[in-house]
C-alpha cells in the first residue's frame, strides 16, 4: 500500500515538474538576454560562471538605457 503511494506521488511529481518546465521554456527572452548569452558563449562560460556574467551583463546594459 504504501509502495503504490510512493508511486502515485512519483508520476505526480515528473507531470508536475514537466509542466513547470513548459511554461518557463515558452517565457519571451529580452534583448538585453540573448546579448548576454551571446557574450557568455563568446567567452565559453558554463555553469555559475556564466550565470552570474549574464546578471551582471543585463544589469549594465539596463542601466545603460535609463541614462
Amino acid at each position: 500500500m504504501i509502495t503504490t503511494r510512493l508511486i502515485a506521488a512519483a508520476v505526480a511529481a515528473t507531470f508536475v515538474i514537466g509542466a513547470g518546465a513548459a511554461v518557463a521554456a515558452d517565457k519571451p527572452r529580452s534583448p538585453e538576454s540573448i546579448e548576454c548569452s551571446k557574450q557568455a558563449d563568446a567567452k565559453g562560460l558554463h555553469g555559475k560562471e556564466r550565470k552570474k556574467f549574464r546578471e551582471h551583463c543585463k544589469h549594465d546594459m539596463k542601466k545603460t538605457e535609463k541614462k
